[in-house]
């Protein structure tokens, strides 16, 4: 992995850092702020509606699976550079707006990582994830409001950096050669194949040569993300090396980028993808390559 110049953005920003942000009219062309929040259909909660009814203020929605990929059978497969210009340029973000993400889950942060990735992938690293979410944010008793007003168009241009995604090919060819390290950040026990997946056609377990730290792993019990001394501990214990090559894998390609965001804050950059993840391996792979202590139906 390569160690990064100095990043001018911080990775994650307070509560405070951005309530103080909108109290001082910042939000607008410069600083834009986004509700990236999306629920597993099974939760039975909807991130829009939910956002239709309160979110930070001045912020907008980001539907991760409008824009995505949609000839894809995969969920919110990674969208083409033209796709993602004009989504982004709607919502009134430019080459030069800092945006901050957040999302709405319960866990603190869920969703935000994954959207904060999606920037950078698209060549915009002025990308920042709301420290705590809006959890956090509602407990450390933040405005919310329910009007939204449409931002005005802007002008963006993207451009895919094609090798921070990896394929199912990739990653076939890495369980020969094992010459990258691959974590998976679902919960233990979809990843030992003892508890199911949330998908109905999908079978728990993992590929090998896979280490599993599930996301939370990456967040406090507030729901905050850990801090850098904390996250060198967590790699190590987990017998990752940061100096060797480093993939990320989940479910759907969403909490992998929580693996991605605590390696780039510890200097890390480059760290893969496997946008298909779990769902799409499950799918194509020989039941040999299949691992899990799960009952085989």
């Amino acid at each position: 992995l390569s160690n990064m110049a100095a990043d001018p953005t911080p990775a994650v920003v307070s509560a405070q850092w951005l309530a103080d942000a909108i109290q001082n009219k910042l939000v607008g062309p410069k600083l834009r702020i986004l509700d990236g929040s999306w629920y597993l259909p099974k939760t039975k909660r909807v991130a829009k509606e939910e956002f239709n009814q309160k979110h930070i203020p001045g912020a907008s929605f980001f539907d991760i699976d409008e824009c995505c990929d949609k000839s894809s059978p995969y969920d919110h497969m990674l969208p083409t550079s033209s796709d993602f210009s004009l989504y982004v340029s709607d919502l009134g973000i430019g080459n030069d707006t800092h945006v901050v993400v957040y999302d709405t889950s319960d866990f603190g942060s869920y969703t935000a990582p994954r959207l904060w990735w999606t920037f950078r992938v698209f060549g915009h690293n002025t990308v920042s994830v709301l420290d705590g979410g809006f959890k956090n944010w509602v407990a450390d008793g933040h405005p919310v409001a329910s009007d939204y007003t449409k931002p005005e168009k802007r002008d963006f241009q993207a451009g895919l950096n094609q090798s921070w995604v990896k394929s199912y090919e990739d990653v076939l060819e890495n369980i020969k050669t094992k010459q990258v390290q691959v974590v998976d950040s679902r919960s233990g026990g979809r990843f030992r194949g003892t508890e199911p997946e949330p998908r109905e056609d999908i079978l728990p377990g993992h590929f090998p040569e896979t280490i599993n730290i599930p996301f939370t792993s990456f967040l406090d019990s507030y729901g905050k993300h850990h801090s850098p001394e904390n996250l060198i501990r967590l790699f190590q214990e987990a017998g990752v090396d940061l100096e060797k090559p480093l993939w990320a894998s989940c479910g759907s390609g969403v909490t992998a980028c929580h693996v991605i965001l605590a390696a780039h804050r510890l200097g890390y950059s480059g760290v893969g993808l496997y946008d298909g993840s779990w769902g799409e391996f499950f799918k194509r792979a020989p039941p040999e390559l299949i691992v899990s202590e799960g009952k085989k139906d």
